[in-house]
């Protein structure tokens, strides 16, 4: 499967061209392959798909129908392979070739043309493998990666342990494992600006944790994580480990504390054949990193550092010519992109920037200077292209000609790198045929070689890196490119016919089983000279099957096009786009469960489809006078071109996803026992195909339980349409309970019963998010003050007022915008959404009206924020008080009732002890520390070994109304249906409203 990515990007002083297999990409598990960059813009392609003096190769209309292995030949897209022979010296374990992966959004330009063609040889010449851990996305040391990728030309690795799915959302309401999917899809943006490879393990983001300790038994002890870390050191082989924090308790966060103690533990392990060796069994081989460096020696940020407490100190703050201002700047820009983290405003001013490290193992003794400092992290460790042969110790003796041969390679990549730096980045070309033709030769040697296996295994996938990367650069000097998308309509001769990018809802951005489209790959040789097409493919899972790649070999003069265009049917049991990884309930559990082992530790599956073109070109004449020719290879992810809803024409790699999504609106409902003998269900359920066809929904519910109709007859039309359906539901008994109601979609005899959704930002790449189609139900005993109206201002986004509807409460939503205008009179009690104060301008415009509304009677509740210096500097509470970051993130820690004869714990729910029994992830965050003597502390709980923390839930009577303030975390408890957090949130939403 041999496949590289390409890109077109029209603009000032850009060209279009082939592009470079970003190293943010994963590694494909299967060997002898290049593969490369993903194409994300296809302007180029949109517009002039037929352009003038273009040679149009038809393979019109052929199709490509699913069919039996048997009777269609072996695919040439061969199935990942996760268990790979130990003897196969050329496996997963050992390649560190590169596959785009889903969710990455358009390619840089700092990436393309020569600054591309520059970074590119900068990763040629050395073999420099740096890895680098941390526990969540925006932990990474950005600067510092960026300056060893993009400025040292090292092959980066960052790898996180989880995806962040336990923190907040400073953009929206999207928690747990959605937020995950976002935040991968953040973190993968960021990575294109850093240039680094992304991993991630299999625990998931819990919530905050003070501890390692709490960390390790949440996540089941060292074993889970480390044997993913493991994996991706024996996989990567990385020179140098080196972890962001330092394992101690100054890294705050237990996953902090966790990622580096974890980290320590690999750098050994890794290499220890009998840990994890079910690896080993698989095909991976034991591997020893030659140093391990830790972080957080001197404080994060920090300009100056004791001497003893590091070993190297890296100018981030430096400045790159190709990037146009320094490492740290760049990095922030890609950090940037991680807007659910609070990162929009993020800045660096110029100048100079340090980030110190300290070395604490090594497998060879360091070689200091007199203050125990190195310059780089590679500091005696030879990473050299003749380093690899240098490496093989008396085995060198086996390849006599191995040392010659990567010294022409050297040599002929020095002579692309001084033709890089002129104004004709064409010139690079010459040289960079003669690397791509040695390596060849060289890997082809060292193959039939008799090395040891160990030995063979590891230079030959180091090979197969550098000329990956020597044929992306020289794609780039002869400015080829490859494009693929999905087209409508071909004309008479089989073409492609020139459209204009439809609307996103109308493109064909997903197809699902049994459905026919149509591909249109299209090669441009953009070079001074005239190319050969040898072979055009489009590459499928198994089981699609696909024509022969065999072509007739095409001449390709300057400036022309060669074009192909693929019919395709979606096989019956295709494989679905969507996260290999899930949990089966993510209140409680820690570590994800994984669907497909294959795909263990990438951040996505791959990309569907993806296109390849082999070809040649004129080389200078042989020995014999005749001209040679020298061959190389791109290839492209099949896209669909939109329009989105601003305009602007975007790409998205081309999905499978089920013929029907099914989904029960909302995901969890919570039922009162007093008001709650029957509930509206309501399923929407969209198609996917652009036929009519009928089916059936119904509800599978509890025993005893029954709805009404029992089941609704559906036919839908046309793709992309949606039908809400409604069902009454009559529980069986309401007692205090949990249970789950699903809905199941029965078409032509196939049942669908999950719901999928796009995850996607305008600044971000996509990927799909599933759920069960289930509704998750609690029945609460609770009471509700049926004539209080309550008035809720949106914050961040939470869920809360679904609930409070749901059992039976006058709620009304208030926008931010009416507030100042807003008649608050109508309301006995409104709410502040979390973190209002932070999103909510307007909030803190009009606060004084909100007092007011307190002064007059009314009851206002505030929920937690998170920008403390900006809160207590607002003045935003009736009396003096200081909001902190204090917070209890043990959700089990006991809480005690500082004032039970206060009315907010009788009316109209008796609050006890056991009503914070079953909370989830957390007590409570962004309490306050310091408070005037007119409020009065509620509850007080505190994290175990820490000081008790009283300003969780404070009331103040002001004027002849209520001001309450609380940090416990009720926006995570009443959507998961905790019933003692539901009562007591009743309680605080009637504070002051007893006597009515």
């Amino acid at each position: 499967m041999r496949a590289k990515y390409s890109g077109w990007i029209r603009g000032k002083n850009l060209r279009p061209s082939g592009v470079r297999p970003h190293p943010c990409r994963v590694k494909y598990l299967e060997p002898s392959h290049l593969v490369g960059r993903l194409q994300r813009r296809l302007l180029h392609f949109i517009k002039g798909i037929s352009l003038q003096t273009s040679f149009l190769l038809i393979l019109g209309m052929l199709s490509v129908l699913l069919a039996s292995p048997g009777k269609t030949g072996p695919s040439p897209s061969r199935p990942v392979d996760a268990s790979p022979t130990a003897d196969n010296l050329q496996t997963a374990a050992t390649t560190f070739l590169q596959l785009p992966y889903q969710g990455t959004p358009p390619e840089l330009p700092q990436d393309q043309g020569t600054p591309g063609l520059r970074l590119m040889l900068r990763r040629l010449s050395t073999t420099a493998h740096l890895m680098q851990t941390v526990a969540h996305p925006d932990d990474e040391d950005g600067g510092m990666l960026t300056l060893e990728s993009r400025g040292r030309g090292a092959s980066v690795l960052l790898m996180t342990l989880n995806r962040g799915e336990g923190g907040q959302n400073k953009v929206g309401s999207n928690l747990s494992d959605v937020l995950g999917v976002l935040r991968t899809l953040e973190l993968l943006a960021a990575d294109e600006y850093y240039g680094v490879q992304e991993r991630f393990s299999r625990v998931a983001d819990f919530g905050f944790s003070k501890s390692a300790d709490e960390t390790f038994q949440k996540w089941g002890g060292h074993d889970i994580p480390l044997g993913d870390m493991v994996r991706v050191i024996r996989t990567f082989r990385p020179d140098v480990l080196v972890a962001r924090f330092s394992g101690t308790e100054r890294d705050g966060h237990g996953h902090h504390q966790a990622s580096s103690i974890l980290t320590k533990e690999a750098f050994r392990a890794a290499a220890d054949p009998k840990r994890f060796p079910e690896q080993i069994a698989q095909g991976l081989r034991p591997w020893q990193a030659k140093k391990l460096y830790i972080g957080n020696v001197c404080g994060f940020g920090a300009m100056t550092c004791p001497d003893a407490n590091w070993t190297v100190r890296l100018n981030t703050g430096e400045r790159s010519a190709d990037l146009g201002e320094s490492y740290v700047q760049f990095a922030m820009e890609g950090l940037r992109h991680q807007l659910s983290q609070g990162s929009a405003n993020w800045t660096v001013d110029p100048g100079d920037r340090f980030t110190f490290y300290k070395l604490v193992d090594s497998i060879e003794p360091p070689r200091l200077d007199k203050d125990g400092h190195e310059k780089d992290f590679f500091d005696g460790i030879d990473t050299s292209l003749l380093g690899l042969a240098k490496r093989l110790g008396l085995e060198e003796t086996k390849l006599p000609q191995l040392r010659r041969g990567l010294s022409e390679i050297a040599n002929k990549i020095a002579q692309a790198s001084e033709a890089a730096n002129g104004n004709d980045s064409s010139a690079a070309a010459v040289p960079l045929m003669s690397v791509v033709a040695a390596l060849k030769r060289v890997t082809g040697e060292v193959g039939k070689s008799s090395l040891s296996p160990d030995a063979k295994s590891d230079l030959v996938a180091r090979l197969e890196e550098k000329s990956e990367q020597a044929e992306t650069a020289l794609n780039d000097a002869l400015n080829v490119s490859l494009s693929a998308a999905v087209v409508s309509r071909v004309g008479l001769n089989g073409e492609a016919v020139k459209e204009a990018p439809k609307k996103e809802a109308d493109a064909l951005t997903a197809v699902s089983p049994g459905q026919e489209f149509l591909v249109a790959v299209d090669f441009h040789n953009g070079s001074k000279d005239r190319l050969f097409v040898d072979g055009l493919k489009l590459e499928v899972p198994p089981g699609w099957g696909t024509i022969s790649d065999k072509t007739k070999r095409v001449a390709v003069k300057p400036g022309d096009n060669v074009q192909v265009v693929f019919r395709l049917k979606v096989p019956n049991d295709a494989a679905y786009t969507r996260p290999y990884w899930h949990r089966d309930d993510p209140e409680t559990e820690s570590v994800n469960h994984i669907d497909e082992e294959k795909y263990v530790t990438l951040p996505f599956p791959p990309p569907v489809l993806r296109a390849r073109v082999e070809y040649s070109v004129a080389a200078a004449k042989g020995a014999n006078g005749a001209q040679e020719q020298e061959k190389n290879g791109i290839g492209a992810t099949v896209v669909t071109p939109f329009v989105d809803d601003a305009g602007k024409e975007r790409a998205r790699p081309l999905a499978v996803v089920p013929a029907f999504s099914v989904a029960l609106e909302p995901g969890t409902h919570v039922i009162s026992t007093h008001n709650g003998a029957s509930s509206t269900v309501t399923v929407g359920v969209t198609s996917n195909l652009n036929r009519e066809i009928p089916g059936v929904l119904r509800l599978d519910l509890p025993q005893g339980w029954r709805s009404d109709p029992s089941e609704i007859p559906v036919k839908f039309t046309h793709r992309g349409e949606k039908q809400d359906l409604q069902f009454k539901v009559f529980p069986a008994g309401l007692q205090e309970g949990r249970a789950r109601a699903r809905a199941i979609m029965e078409v032509a005899g196939k049942k669908f019963s999950e719901g999928y959704t796009l995850v996607t930002r305008e600044d971000l790449g996509s990927f799909y998010y599933y759920q069960p189609a289930v509704q998750r139900v609690s029945i609460v005993d609770v009471q509700v003050p049926h004539d209080l109206k309550v008035g809720y201002i949106m914050g961040a986004g939470d869920d809360i007022p679904t609930v409070l509807e749901q059992i039976g409460m006058n709620v009304s939503l208030v926008s931010p915008e009416r507030l100042a205008s807003e008649d608050l009179s109508g309301y006995g009690t409104i709410v502040l959404g979390i973190r209002a104060y932070d999103t909510q301008k307007d909030v803190a415009a009009n606060n004084k009206k909100l007092l007011d509304f307190v002064a007059a009677g009314g009851t206002l509740v505030v929920q937690y924020n998170s920008g403390v210096a900006d809160f207590n500097n607002g003045h935003f509470t009736p009396y003096s008080a200081e909001l902190s970051r204090a917070r209890v993130s043990v959700e089990e820690a006991p809480v005690d009732i500082l004032a039970p004869e206060d009315g907010v714990f009788h009316y109209p729910n008796t609050i006890t002890a056991r009503d914070f029994d079953g909370w989830v992830q957390e007590r409570g965050l962004y309490f306050m520390d310091k408070w005037d003597e007119h409020f009065k502390p509620l509850l007080a709980c505190n994290d175990p070994g820490e000081n008790t923390q009283k300003g969780g839930l404070l009331q103040a009577q002001y004027g002849k109304g209520t001001y309450i303030y609380t940090g416990y975390a009720f926006f995570r408890q009443l959507p998961a249906g905790v019933p003692g957090a539901v009562r007591l949130y009743v309680n605080l939403l009637s504070a002051g409203h007893e006597k009515q």
